[in-house]
């Protein structure tokens, strides 16, 4: 398997159960001049025989012909997915998310034997007309960000009535848990709290997300790339619970035992037009099609992510908190 994206977030977990479960992998990472292959660079030093990781760019279209070479199946996670970034670099979001996905369908299609998993995400479904979110629901970019997976995903779905590109869509709604950006709003309520500020700054308090642990996250996108699926399909992860920002930022209080209060910071907040109110997902076609469920709950996935921070922490040489 390719994986794209291999030194990211999900991406860096991703390589590291596929690694573990014997799966000769071969991971894309972003190139930088430090030649760091991000969350995996513990992992390259350990050698594995079934690991192989590339520094390229997914805009770079021949880098990507040459990485999907010899491949059964890519799991395309690379992207630009910072949604604050994007108000202020849209193009960067196109050429990455539309044009770099463009790429890898090529090479797919190429190949000719080659199958791909797209990564979605729930962003594209903006505001709902009502929960739970099931795949059919129209699509709605609220966001640069938003409207670049939308174009991404309407290309996969296009090669594949096109040309018979056997790709699908996997769309996870709000993974979290360690690795996660500090920008992210469990991390940043966390890494505030265990800083020990009396007030935390957020954005608004008031929307909803449908949140998964991201070690079941990459459980669905193992499942995925072994289903037999038809060309086209989307399927979507989430709990099909949603919960508030200020109940997260509760949860957070409780599982750091902290005592603070949350502070609305104008800076964080999104254009009102922009925000969506409320991500919620109907996770039953992921049961039925992929046997996928939800296996950690959302306060022990906070008390994970409390110790890898913890622990980041004291590699950073960051005092003031200890567990």
């Amino acid at each position: 398997m390719l994986v794209t994206g291999a030194d990211g977030f999900i991406g860096s977990h991703l390589v590291e159960r596929l690694v573990g479960d014997g799966v000769q992998v071969r991971g894309l990472c972003y190139y930088n001049s430090a030649g760091s292959y991000g969350f995996l660079d513990a992992l390259a030093g350990d050698c594995p025989r079934n690991l192989e990781l590339l520094l390229g760019d997914v805009r770079d279209a021949r880098l990507v012909r040459d990485a999907v070479a010899d491949v059964d199946i890519v799991l395309h996670l690379a992207a630009l997915i910072g949604i604050p970034y994007s108000y202020h670099a849209p193009q960067s979001y196109l050429e990455t998310n539309v044009f770099g996905t463009l790429n890898v369908l090529e090479a797919v299609r190429d190949a000719g034997t080659v199958r791909m998993v797209q990564t979605s995400t729930s962003e594209v479904y903006g505001t709902p007309d009502s929960v739970p979110i099931r795949e059919t629901h129209k699509l709605n970019g609220q966001s640069p960000y938003a409207a670049s997976k939308i174009g991404a995903d309407q290309m996969c779905g296009a090669y594949a009535c096109s040309f018979d590109t056997p790709v699908v869509t996997l769309r996870p709604f709000n993974t979290y848990g360690p690795r996660q950006s500090r920008r992210a709003v469990i991390p940043t309520i966390l890494s505030q709290l265990m800083s020990g500020v009396e007030e935390v700054h957020l954005g608004s308090l008031s929307p909803r997300r449908d949140l998964t642990f991201v070690q079941d996250t990459v459980r669905g996108f193992a499942l995925m790339a072994a289903a037999d699926l038809e060309p086209g399909s989307v399927v979507q992860l989430g709990t099909g619970v949603s919960v508030s920002v200020a109940e997260i930022f509760d949860l957070c209080c409780s599982a750091v035992d902290a005592k603070a209060r949350a502070v609305t910071d104008d800076r964080r907040v999104r254009p009102e037009a922009s925000e969506i109110q409320i991500l919620q997902s109907d996770p039953s076609r992921a049961r039925a099609l992929l046997g996928w469920d939800t296996s950690v709950s959302l306060l022990d996935g906070l008390g994970k992510t409390v110790r890898w921070l913890a622990s980041s922490a004291r590699t950073d040489g960051v005092t003031g908190y200890q567990l």
